[in-house]
This record gives structure tokens, C-alpha cells and sequence, in this order.
């Protein structure tokens, strides 16, 4: 029998709000690893996007259980939406000069996490929370440390945090916690959503300073094209389906269910999208040439990481068939050549791969093609 869920609740503007303020620090993210595509640079781009990803899962089970309906509440939003600024503003140079400014950023948005489930949560929550808050706390303090050490000690300080960080709810099991399946599906999809828009800005700051002739123009169109599909590709069904598929568990497994499939695969779908926004940047930019080995690869390989995050999300949701998604990602990697003869080329075979993707997935499960309405 399912088991009852926490009554439905419509996403507030004011999370919004605080989704747009994470997505600027995804938008860093992508300009870091545009800059710097290297493995270093690709390290330091997954490290980040962990930490911030963390939280910004923290925020997010935290408005699932608690209505910022308060003036006190929203006040304290704002402030951890101000440590969230100051952790993207110091993305760029997190591991340089401006750690110091990420690690205090992080720490605020922690403390006013922990503080608003302390003096908000009611009984229930806190006793849910009381062992995960320490650990929170204790990875915040390791990444503040770390901010202030050099070189190799950041490295070290900051996964440490990390590792402690996901091993959490494992050392104190999170099924104490409830969840309102609609407000959290609608919430995570939103930030997919505007992530990917955020993608769209990097076309254009790829045009910035070129000329727009025919092959720029080609390649923008078929960059929206590729962001539109990777839209497609979640929110044709699957976030509705992901819906359903909570609201049908057991309280327990309801949790960890949520848990894995919105901390581990949508780290994996946020870093694809990030990886594909940098690519787009270099291919918009080199809309008449040809890319580099590392350029090629990031855009195949970040569409890649999308579309196999996208199947672990459904796998662990059990929602849908993987194997079409599986083989479209490995064949956006064989790509990578093509884009060491013509930026253009490859972009349009990645076009060619989506789109001949959902044709046959489509087809497999019985999906008509028609125009329907859908979930926003």
C-alpha cells in the first residue's frame, strides 16, 4: 500500500529566487572550466560543484519541510542566499586567492541551514536533524580551514569535507525525514531548468568579439537545439514519472530514494550541463574552424555524463528504460574527432545523436508524437 506523503506544495518564488543565486555559481563554474580545460581544471570544477551541490540539496530538503512564510524566515533566506553569492563571486579563483572568501560564504549558508531547522523545524525535524547538523557543521569548519591553507592542504581539506559530507547520512541515517514528492521534483527540475538556460548565455558570450557570419549563427541555432533536446530529455516524462514513483514509496525507502537519485544523479546531470556550456563557449567561438582534442571532448564527454546521469537517475528511480541513453552517450563521445575537423560538424552530429535518440526511445515505449501539454 503507498504509504501517505506531506501534502503538496507549490515551489515559492522566494526559492526561486535562491535557485537563481546557485545557478550564477554553476555559470561560474562553466567559466572556470572554459578557461582551464585541463584535468586540474576538471578536478576543481567537480570538487566545487560537490560542496555547493551539497547545500544546495541542504536548501532544498529544508524548504520541502519548512514554508519560508515569516519575515524572520526569509530574512535568514537572504542571508544564506548572500553566502551563496560570495561562494560563486569567489569561484574563479577558490583555489587561489579568493578561497578565503568560499570558505566563509560556505560557512554562513551552513550555519543559517542548521539555524533555521534548529528554531523552525519544530520537534520532529529537529530530532530528525540532530546528529546531521554536527557532521554539516563539522564539514563547513574543514572547508573554512582548508579556505585559509595553501596548495595541497585546500585539496586535501576540501575533499575530506566532501567525503564527510556524503558519507553523512549514511553515519546518521536521513529516513527519519519526510518529503512532499511534488514540491521536490518541481524544485530540483526547476534548477535543471534554469541551468540549462544558463547554458544559452555561454552561446552568446562564445559570439562575443566574433563575427556573425553564417557558421556562428549555425552553430547558436544548433546549440539551442542540443540545450532544447537535453530539456527533452528529463522533462519528457521523466520528472513526472519521478513524481509518481516517490508519492508510490514507503516513507523509508521515499527518502532514500530522493536521496540518491537528487544528490548523486543530479550531480551528474549539473556537471554535464556545465561541461556542455563550456564546450558550446569554445565551439561558438570556433564556429568556422575546428576545435582542439580537449574542446572536442568536453562537449561530447559533458553531453555524455548528461545523458548517463539522466539513465542512473532512472535507474534508481526504476522509471524508464537506459540502454537508448547508455548508446547516445557513446556515441556523443565518438564525436570527438569530427570536432577536430569542423566545430560545426560537430555539433550537428551531437544534434543528429539526440534527436535520433528520442525518436527511437520514443518509438519504444509507445510514445506518440504530437503536440500535448506537459509539466512546466
Amino acid at each position: 500500500m503507498a504509504a501517505a506523503s506531506v501534502p503538496a506544495a507549490r515551489v515559492s518564488t522566494l526559492e526561486l529566487f535562491f535557485d537563481l543565486v546557485f545557478v550564477f555559481a554553476a555559470t561560474q563554474l562553466s567559466a572556470v572550466l572554459a578557461g582551464h580545460l585541463t584535468w586540474t581544471g576538471v578536478a576543481e570544477v567537480v570538487l566545487v560543484l560537490a560542496m555547493i551541490m551539497w547545500m544546495y540539496g541542504g536548501y532544498a530538503w529544508l524548504t520541502n519541510a519548512i514554508v519560508p512564510d515569516s519575515p524572520a524566515r526569509r530574512a535568514l533566506m537572504l542571508v544564506g542566499m548572500g553566502g551563496f553569492l560570495v561562494i560563486a563571486l569567489a569561484i574563479p579563483g577558490a583555489f587561489t586567492s579568493t578561497g578565503w572568501a568560499f570558505g566563509l560564504g560556505y560557512f554562513t549558508a551552513i550555519a543559517v541551514h542548521t539555524g533555521l531547522f534548529a528554531f523552525a523545524g519544530g520537534r520532529e525535524m529537529v530530532r530528525a536533524f540532530r546528529t546531521l547538523a554536527p557532521l554539516n557543521l563539522a564539514s563547513a569548519t574543514i572547508i573554512l580551514v582548508g579556505a585559509f591553507a595553501p596548495g595541497g592542504w585546500r585539496w586535501g581539506l576540501w575533499l575530506l569535507a566532501v567525503l564527510l559530507q556524503r558519507a553523512a547520512p549514511y553515519i546518521d541515517p536521513i529516513d527519519r525525514f519526510t518529503i512532499s514528492p511534488s514540491h521536490f521534483v518541481e524544485r530540483h527540475g526547476l534548477i535543471i531548468i534554469i541551468a540549462l538556460g544558463e547554458s544559452l548565455v555561454a552561446i552568446g558570450v562564445g559570439a562575443s568579439g566574433v563575427e556573425l557570419d553564417l557558421p556562428v549563427v549555425l552553430v547558436a541555432s544548433l546549440g539551442l537545439s542540443i540545450a532544447y533536446m537535453m530539456w527533452w530529455v528529463y522533462f519528457g516524462g521523466d520528472d513526472a514519472r519521478a513524481e509518481a514513483a516517490l508519492d508510490a514509496a514507503g516513507p523509508r525507502q521515499r527518502v532514500w530514494a530522493a536521496f540518491n537519485a537528487y544528490g548523486w544523479a543530479y550531480l551528474g546531470l549539473l556537471l554535464g550541463i556545465v561541461a556542455v556550456a563550456a564546450g558550446m563557449k569554445k565551439a561558438v567561438g570556433h564556429a568556422s574552424g575546428h576545435l582542439e582534442v580537449p574542446q572536442a571532448a568536453f562537449l561530447a564527454g559533458g553531453l555524455a555524463v548528461y545523458l548517463l546521469s539522466e539513465a542512473a537517475f532512472r535507474r534508481m528511480l526504476r522509471i524508464g528504460r537506459i540502454r537508448f541513453r547508455a548508446v547516445a552517450a557513446l556515441a556523443a563521445l565518438a564525436t570527438v574527432p569530427l570536432g577536430t575537423l569542423s566545430a560545426l560538424a560537430q555539433v550537428a552530429a551531437l544534434v543528429v545523436v539526440l534527436s535520433g535518440m528520442l525518436l527511437l526511445e520514443g518509438r519504444s515505449e509507445g510514445r506518440h508524437w504530437h503536440f500535448h501539454r506537459t509539466r512546466p
